[in-house]
């Protein structure tokens, strides 16, 4: 269908503009759905509907900030893993075995809160990518 509908298209139209101008449809295109240039330009004149995204700056922050968060939580998480991985080495002094089923423990609790923080991140982002 897509090409058939761009084969029709023969006729080409040169235009110039001033870098304000240009920088001005630029900015238009950019804030809509539209993939190309030319699908907006082609919209704007035919007067076809053009949808725009409207973005919170705040709300982008956030998810910036919590994205980061995350990263940094499962590094947390990994250099643990890696910490235990050595000390279960030292499993025949009972001290150490003590601690690491303590550990162990506090693990699961860290990891079912990474769980959620990462759930409701993608939730967030995915509500946010769709409007």
């Amino acid at each position: 269908m897509m090409e058939r509908e761009n084969s029709n298209r023969t006729r080409k139209i040169t235009l110039r503009l001033t870098v304000e101008e240009y920088m001005k449809i630029e900015q238009k295109w950019k804030a809509s759905t539209c993939r190309k240039l030319s699908d907006y330009l082609r919209k704007h004149l035919f007067d076809k509907s053009i949808t725009t995204i409207c973005r919170n700056q705040s709300l982008d922050d956030f998810i910036e900030e919590t994205i980061v968060l995350r990263k940094e939580l499962n590094a947390i998480g990994i250099n643990l893993n890696q910490t235990v991985k050595k000390l279960h080495t030292l499993q025949r002094i009972p001290e150490f075995k003590t601690w690491i089923i303590r550990y162990e423990i506090e693990k699961q609790i860290f990891k079912s809160k990474i769980d959620l923080i990462e759930k409701h991140t993608s939730k967030i982002t995915d509500k946010w990518l769709q409007s």
